[in-house]
C-alpha cells in the first residue's frame, strides 16, 4: 500500500511503501529507482540485498543509496518493509553525509547514526497501523526539513539542472553542454551532485533514460528497437548493453522473468530494497 507525503514534504519525498513478500524470493532482479530510499523492516521476516555480488542482510533500518550496478534481492516470505523514496536531489535534507557514501550500498543505518534513528524505529513499532507510522516518518521528516532549511537553495538548484537533463530531446546532455545551458559551471555541477546526489549528472541520466526503458520493457509489447529509440538510447545494441549493465540480465530476459512470475509478483520486486 502506497502513502503519498504531506505538501510540505511532496517536493521532496516521492512517496512512503508498505510492501509484503507474499512468497520467497531467491536472488530476484531488482530494477534501480534513480531516487535514494530508506527502508524500514517492520516485520519479523528477513532480506538480503546483492550489490555486484557482495551480500548485505536488511537490518531494522537502511539507506539504499543510488544503485549503477547489478542487484539481487534474496527475501522471505513474509516480510513487510516501509520505503520512503526520496527524490534524488533532495537526499542531503535528509542525510547528513555526502551521498557518495551511499552510492552502490545498503548501508545499516545505526551504523551511522545509531542513537536518532533507534530512537526513529522504537517510536514507529510502538504504533500499528500504517497510517500512524506513516504520521511517525512524516513528523520526523519535517523536522528535520526545518532544520536543513539552509540547504534548500542549493537543491532547488540540484533539481533544476536534474530537470534539464530529463526534458533534453535527445537525451544525451554532457555536463559541458549542461553548463552552458544553465550558466553554472562544469566544475560545481560536479561538486553539487557528489554532495546531494551520489551519482554525476551522466550517470542520473543513464539511470532515469534506464527507468523509461524498463517501464517499457515490462509493461507494454513494444519491440526493443522502438523502446530503444524513444528512450534516447543511439540503437538496440546500445540499448541492450546499457539495460545489462544495470541488471545483470537483458530486456529479453527482463519480459520473460516477467511471465514467468507473473505481474504482482515482479511489481513486489521492482519497488526495491
Amino acid at each position: 500500500m502506497q502513502f503519498l507525503p504531506s505538501a510540505s514534504l511532496a517536493p521532496y519525498i516521492k512517496s512512503y511503501t508498505f510492501v509484503t513478500i507474499e512468497q520467497d524470493l531467491n536472488n530476484e532482479v531488482f530494477y534501480p529507482s534513480g531516487c535514494v530510499d530508506l527502508v524500514m523492516n517492520v516485520s519479523s521476516g528477513s532480506a538480503t540485498t546483492i550489490i555486484n555480488g557482495r551480500s548485505k542482510n536488511t537490518p531494522s533500518v537502511e539507506l539504499l543509496g543510488h544503485l549503477t550496478l547489478p542487484t539481487r534481492l534474496t527475501v522471505t516470505k513474509g516480510t513487510t518493509v516501509l520505503i520512503t523514496r526520496i527524490y534524488p536531489f533532495a537526499s542531503t535534507l535528509f542525510v547528513t553525509d555526502a551521498l557518495t557514501a551511499f552510492t552502490n550500498y545498503a548501508t545499516d543505518l545505526f551504523d551511522v547514526h545509531k542513537q536518532a534513528y533507534a530512537e526513529l524505529f522504537s517510536k514507529l513499532m510502538e504504533v500499528h497501523t500504517m497510517q500512524a507510522k506513516v504520521r511517525v516518518l512524516e513528523q520526523y521528516f519535517l523536522q528535520l526539513l526545518q532544520k536543513n532549511e539552509h540547504k534548500l537553495q542549493k537543491v532547488n538548484l540540484v533539481q533544476q539542472l536534474s530537470q534539464c537533463l530529463v526534458t533534453n530531446e535527445d537525451q544525451r546532455l554532457d555536463v559541458r553542454k549542461l553548463a552552458q545551458e544553465t550558466g553554472v559551471s562544469e566544475r560545481y555541477i560536479q561538486k553539487l551532485y557528489a554532495a546531494h546526489v551520489g551519482i554525476n549528472p551522466v550517470a542520473l541520466l543513464a539511470v532515469t533514460r534506464f527507468n523509461k526503458s524498463v517501464q517499457m520493457v515490462l509493461e507494454t509489447s513494444y519491440s526493443l528497437t522502438a523502446i530503444a529509440y524513444t528512450c534516447g538510447y543511439y540503437d538496440q545494441a546500445h540499448f541492450i548493453r546499457e539495460f545489462k549493465k544495470f541488471t545483470g540480465i537483458t530486456p529479453s530476459g527482463a519480459r520473460r522473468s516477467l511471465v514467468k512470475n507473473g505481474q504482482a509478483f515482479q511489481e513486489a520486486v521492482n519497488i526495491g530494497f
